[in-house]
């Protein structure tokens, strides 16, 4: 509460009753300090109040609290380490400069303190394993602007300030949970003095996104972004000078924004990396002497370091700057996250807290298995492992587990995680994260594609399985970002996202290039002209899908496709099947890709549809090859169906040999389609559902690894015969061939 008020900070922001369910707790005495650091410092601070600019005028001038622990009153802050107000901490690491074993014969007081004689700092120890060096700001770089600095802010957003908080912790904050919200309202509360300034600037710039959601702002002028972002970089540069948790909440934040920042946004990742190094972040605090609340943050802001860390070495294609040897940080809990359901309003556009924490948590474990794919795959050491002969083979054997790991992720999705899961007046920001998804499964593909070049070192069976498994992904993907409803466009999009509606188009232009036929080269530029119209659209709902038009058309221009046709892609793999069938032109919805007729009578194309599955159905039995071996063959997520899988029959030699191109499938996952058609409309299918993944129509199964002979295998799926069969049989197919076919 402030001093005089009737009512506590929160209930005061929310307008609501304010009722107490605890008498007020004893006030602890303040010990009287014992160090020598009185003289200089104070002397500083004195100087410095008394140069303290005057508020601006419609500017609240509260003067800020110089130290949280002489707060009057009841207080989160009083305790805090990594949020104090005129002090900023340093952990003290094993090689440094200070010996563990000398500081321990320190003589620390009751708060775990130790005042260095002369120097203005101290020792702070958390744990018996974790020390801070604890420093005043008041020295560092550009530390008498601060004021100055915070005023500007909030004079270019005077008087929305409050509406601008309110919008941040409505939309933005349940999605993206970094900030303690209760702790922001009370310094918000007393004065705007009290933040970092860079932080505060970054609540406002990414609550303006979402502008015209407030009646009452919408009906006047947007105040100036420009000046906001500037004021934003200068001071994010001052407070690297004097690390605290608020610098690293403002370093996210300010790269959340969807604006062209790729010139200086790795950059600044690299500097927060360093920063939360300093601030422990990379340690598990369980167990510190530290606010519980605190202890929550301090997890919460790790994951959102690792996530920005390891997804802008993804979309920026550089080395990522945090390794799991250095990292021992637990997995976030429910009780990490403070606000609950309870602090949800029924206002329009609003998030939802529980969902959001779940976003969260899905998100920080979908990350992990990105940063494996990243490992794995594109590091220098791990490239120099995959060339060569038989490198598409290690490519595979690597690849298998994480495939598997992607699909449990996805199949133990929340409900209110799927991209159908959404309420009235409600925005739902379901869709980062299911784009990360395919994101991190087109990474994944990428490389096996990579692997394949040039075609002609290939075996043709294993170049047509994994073109096959690839196609579906870019349709799945490409099927989704079709899907996008307006809560979902107009929601918060984690700051990766702009680039990964370019890394589909991205796929889609790889597998042109590389298209081993002219058939399939003019299927996939159909597709990639097909998804420019669909983001073209969508960006209307969220300009930053404009970058990804400016990718695809830089990648898959006019040029490179009049290079292309210079290619010979006559002979270039003997005996390749190819992945697109006769006619397969189905647009992405829309009415893209469609006939007059087929827009008009949506139902001719959807028996259309239905009598080719049929028809392919003669050949094929709802058994499916999964993931690498042939996976998703017959149908793909947006209602594509292969034609030509059959086509193509190479009879072998009985000998029983196998391949090592065969081998590299052994142990894959399989699964059933029970109904083709659900509920019974061919053209129902949910964006969030890819084929390889959806649970609720497949079973499940492995091929014992204990089966090392290739009969026993054939034995498991039923089958008999060579090799060719072998693979029709766990592919699915029935097998039509004749004596004699080629």
């Amino acid at each position: 509460m402030n001093e005089g008020a009737e009512i506590c900070v929160l209930c005061q922001f929310h307008s609501q009753e304010c009722t107490f369910v605890q008498s007020p707790q004893p006030r602890k005495r303040r010990l009287a300090s014992t160090s020598a650091q009185g003289s200089e410092e104070q002397v500083v601070k004195k100087r410095s109040r008394s140069n303290e600019p005057e508020s601006p005028q419609g500017i609240r001038g509260n003067v800020p609290v110089d130290d949280y622990a002489t707060l009057r009153g009841q207080s989160l802050l009083k305790e805090t380490l990594g949020l104090q107000s005129h002090r900023h901490s340093q952990l003290i690491g094993p090689t440094s400069e200070y010996e563990a074993c000398l500081i321990d014969l320190c003589p620390f007081d009751s708060k775990d303190e130790y005042s260095l004689p002369s120097t203005g700092r101290s020792f702070r120890r958390v744990s018996d394993e974790a020390t801070f060096l604890v420093f005043p700001d008041y020295p560092t770089q550009n530390h008498v602007e601060i004021f100055d600095d915070l005023d500007a802010i909030e004079r270019i957003v005077t008087p929305h300030g409050g509406s601008l908080i309110n919008l941040y912790f409505r939309i933005v904050h349940p999605s993206f949970p970094i900030l303690h919200k209760r702790v922001f309202l009370e310094k918000y509360a007393r004065s705007h003095r009290e933040f970092s300034p860079p932080l505060l600037a970054a609540v406002y710039i990414l609550a303006l996104n979402w502008w015209s959601y407030d009646r009452d702002l919408s009906a006047h002028k947007k105040p100036d972004v420009t000046g906001l972002e500037k004021l934003a970089s200068k001071t994010i540069a001052d407070v690297m000078h004097r690390p605290k948790l608020s610098t690293v909440q403002a370093g996210l934040l300010l790269l959340q924004q969807h604006s062209d920042l790729r010139s200086g946004s790795w950059a600044l990742t690299a500097q927060l990396v360093a920063v939360g190094q300093e601030l422990g972040l990379h340690l598990d605090c369980t167990s510190w002497k530290i606010p519980r609340w605190e202890c929550g943050l301090r997890k919460r802001l790790a994951w959102g370091l690792f996530m920005q860390d390891k997804w802008g070495a993804l979309t920026h294609g550089r080395p990522s700057h945090i390794t799991k040897a250095n990292w021992a940080v637990p997995s976030v809990q429910a009780d990490d996250f403070p606000d609950s359901a309870e602090d949800e309003s029924d206002d329009e556009g609003v998030s939802e807290v529980e969902k959001g924490r779940m976003l969260f948590e899905q998100m920080v474990v979908l990350s992990g298995i990105m940063a494996d794919v990243l490992e794995t795959f594109f590091t220098l050491g791990a490239q120099d492992g995959l060339v060569g002969r038989g490198g598409t083979n290690r490519v595979l054997e690597k690849a298998k587990p994480i495939q598997i790991r992607l699909k449990e992720w996805f199949t133990r999705l929340p409900e209110c995680l799927r991209m159908d899961a959404s309420r009235v007046r409600k925005l739902s920001s379901n869709g980062y994260l299911h784009l990360a998804y395919f994101a991190t499964e087109i990474t994944l593909h990428r490389q096996i594609l990579r692997s394949l070049s040039p075609p002609t070192n290939v075996d043709p069976y294993l170049l047509h399985i994994c073109r096959s498994a690839a196609k579906t992904r870019l349709i799945s993907a490409m099927d989704f970002v079709n899907r996008l409803k307006p809560e979902h466009l107009q929601s918060f999009w984690y700051f990766a996202s702009k680039v990964n509606f370019a890394l589909i188009g991205t796929f889609g232009s790889l597998l042109w290039a590389t298209s081993p036929s002219m058939q399939e080269a003019e299927f996939y530029k159909a597709r990639l002209s097909e998804y420019r119209w669909t983001l073209r659209v969508s960006s209307r709902g969220a300009d930053f899908m404009e970058y990804a038009v400016g990718v695809l058309d830089a990648s898959a221009g006019h040029p490179q496709q009049e290079q292309f046709k210079k290619k010979n892609l006559e002979n270039t793999t003997p005996g390749y099947a190819s992945t697109v069938g006769a006619g397969e032109s189905f647009g992405l919805g829309m009415g893209v890709g469609m006939s007059v007729s087929e827009i008009q009578h949506p139902s001719l194309l959807a028996s259309q549809w239905r009598a080719q599955v049929i028809q392919h159905q003669r050949h094929l039995s709802p058994v499916t090859y999964d993931e690498y071996s042939g996976d998703d063959l017959e149908e793909d997520e947006g209602g594509e169906t292969d034609r030509s899988s059959t086509s193509t029959r190479r009879t072998r030699d009985q000998t029983g040999s196998q391949s090592p191109s065969m081998k590299a499938f052994q142990g894959f996952p399989f699964h059933h389609i029970d109904n083709p058609f659900p509920h019974n409309d061919p053209m129902a299918t949910n964006c969030s559902t890819p084929t390889s993944t959806t649970s609720s129509v497949m079973d499940f199964f492995m091929i014992p690894n204990s089966m090392q002979s290739r009969n026993d295998i054939i034995s498991a799926v039923g089958g008999g015969g060579g090799e060719l069969d072998f693979l029709a049989t766990t592919a699915g197919w029935h097998s039509s061939r004749r004596d004699g076919d080629d």
